[in-house]
């Protein structure tokens, strides 16, 4: 997401940076260039228009500090614009002072409405909650059968009527359940359509009016671009929608969604979703993001995943088994498992700033990581905790276990040997040229 707009951006700025300083005349053609940008990424018009005049303002006003570095100057202008338009701060899932807070979605079909509820109960759940699916969709053939499947994956309790067609009547009995099980949060997975018409937006209207939900999330496709900003401020004009979220943006889509949806509609973006994982939803900040497009990653999120995903009694664990040299293909497979739970591999690489994410195969790089949980798991559990057992008869029968050649078996061990090796060196203070620094923090000198 946003790779194309944020090329464009580093280029803009490098042709500022031969500026003295910052005027009207050498601005203008900086300014033109940011608008087409802009309209490239398939920003709203009116957005982007209005966009380029505020930062105008600020760049030939009284906000510009004179003997700043211009190119400094220019991205902190832009910044603070992006910010702003993108919402400026971070908007809280709504939590009712009586449980349950019941969330309605709605949107077309095929923006992963579905897909989405399941994420969000998971997501949920990981914050302590206890959320509850209801399966509304009585049109899309197989939408509660998938949202069952949702439940099953995520262990969150999930009702539907599977022969009823009425809606009202699912979402009445599923409440009833909701209660019954203590919930503290309930998701209305109901229908989309192709389009908009009048019968989807009177069935919406219906479930709003009956069960007064505290959230109305509105589900839209980011690849569909200014089609998702229209849907927005139709779908908000009808059912005065709460919030947005924005769905495949790890596809390929030029983020015009993103920046145009909220000045819009004038309702905040809540959640993003950059992949296909259950793990693949975020709280959407719109500082973050706007880093992110200038290419200065965003280190809070990464770090906040990161966090999410270890365990800090395992990482203590890990931590002093490379003290004592002791790491072994289970640890490996264990490190493997936090990088997983921390979402797809090309979300982590986006979010690491200086890292050009277009220069990097993600594709590659996750069949390699497959590769090689592939052959750990055609270990044996003796194996993997003492790898010196590995022989040629089991490196054969290893590679014959995970798809690979034996070439592939002993570039791993390879690999992880030298891994070995760098860490005993590293504890042990023996790194060349680093003197007593590779030394682990607390350790004597003996």
């Amino acid at each position: 997401m946003f790779n194309n707009l944020g090329d464009r951006f580093k280029d803009i700025f490098k042709k500022i940076s031969g500026q003295g300083k910052l005027t009207e005349s050498n601005i203008k053609d900086a300014l033109r260039e940011v608008r087409l940008a802009l309209l490239e990424a398939d920003v709203n018009y009116t957005v982007a228009k209005k966009f380029i005049a505020k930062i105008r303002d600020k760049v030939i006003g009284e906000e510009v500090i004179s003997g700043v570095n211009p190119t400094q100057q220019f991205v902190k202008i832009v910044n603070d614009e992006l910010v702003e338009v993108l919402g400026g701060t971070n908007v809280q899932i709504a939590k009712s002072i009586k449980n349950p807070t019941i969330i309605m979605l709605s949107g077309l079909q095929g923006a992963g409405k579905t897909t989405f509820a399941g994420k969000l109960s998971k997501y949920l759940k990981s914050k302590g909650e206890k959320p509850f699916l209801i399966g509304a969709d009585v049109y899309r053939p197989a939408a509660k059968k998938q949202l069952m499947v949702l439940g099953e994956q995520v262990k969150v309790p999930v009702f539907t009527i599977e022969e009823s067609s009425d809606v009202l009547q699912i979402c009445k009995k599923g409440l009833e359940e909701a209660n019954k099980a203590n919930a503290t949060y309930v998701i209305m997975d109901t229908a989309g359509r192709l389009h908009i018409d009048e019968q989807l937006m009177n069935e919406l209207k219906d479930i709003k009016d009956s069960f007064n939900p505290h959230e109305i999330l509105l589900v839209v496709d980011g690849m569909t671009g200014q089609d998702a900003v229209n849907v927005s401020k139709i779908f908000n004009d009808q059912l005065d929608i709460t919030g947005v979220v924005l769905t495949k943006l790890d596809g390929d889509t030029r983020g015009g969604a993103a920046l145009s949806v909220k000045e819009v509609s004038g309702k905040p973006i809540k959640f993003i979703s950059e992949g296909e994982k259950l793990d693949d939803i975020a709280p959407f900040h719109p500082d973050r993001l706007a880093s992110r497009i200038l290419g200065m990653g965003d280190v809070v999120s990464l770090v906040e995943k990161a966090q999410e995903a270890i365990d800090e009694k395992e990482a203590k664990k890990m931590e002093e088994k490379f003290r004592k040299n002791q790491f072994d293909f289970e640890d490996f497979l264990s490190q493997f498992k936090m990088i997983r739970r921390m979402g797809s591999l090309g979300g982590i690489m986006k979010m690491i700033p200086g890292i050009d994410s277009n220069a990097i195969d993600i594709g590659m790089a996750e069949k390699e990581m497959k590769k090689v949980e592939g052959i750990i798991f055609s270990m044996t559990l003796e194996e993997r905790r003492n790898p010196k057992i590995l022989n040629g008869s089991r490196k054969i029968r290893i590679s014959k276990g995970s798809g690979v050649t034996v070439n592939d078996v002993n570039k791993l061990i390879k690999q992880f040997e030298q891994m070995k090796q760098m860490m005993k060196m590293f504890n042990s203070g023996g790194i060349p040229g680093m003197g007593g620094l590779g030394r682990v923090k607390g350790k004597k000198k003996r």
